[in-house]
């Protein structure tokens, strides 16, 4: 059974900083995608930002871009979303997911694209605020 789990969210005041980290479990192959996706309240879910575990290529939004960093540590099975300079629009839930169909020669912007998702996270809560 496929489970992921996130950890690291909070309250951060404006200009603060946040590590999320996904680890996930029972998913055998190591060629797939991680996504990390935020839904704040009202709001469609988006995707933010995701790494591509056969080469490590990686994909931002353009919201978040400079701000965010993914990173993977494999020995863990932990990707982990390193979040600075966080604004109060970043409120949201974030959550991390699974693409197994992922491969080399899949293009980045279809990184976002949830529907390619088949395992997700139970999302963890990031506010930011003063």
């Amino acid at each position: 059974q496929v489970q992921l789990v996130e950890s690291g969210g909070g309250l951060v005041q404006p200009g603060g900083s946040l590590r999320l980290s996904c680890t996930a479990s029972g998913f055998t192959s190591d060629h797939y995608g991680i996504g990390w996706f935020r839904q704040a309240p009202g709001k469609e879910r988006e995707g933010v930002s995701c790494i591509s575990t056969p080469d490590g290529r990686t994909w931002y939004s353009d919201s978040v871009k400079v701000r965010l960093t993914i990173s993977r540590d494999n020995a863990k099975n932990t990707v982990y979303l390193q979040m600075n300079d966080l604004k109060p629009e970043d409120t949201a839930v974030y959550y991390c997911a699974i693409d197994p169909n992922w491969s080399s020669i899949t293009i980045m912007p279809m990184c976002p694209m949830a529907w390619r998702y088949d395992y997700w996270g139970q999302g963890t809560q990031v506010t930011v605020a003063s």
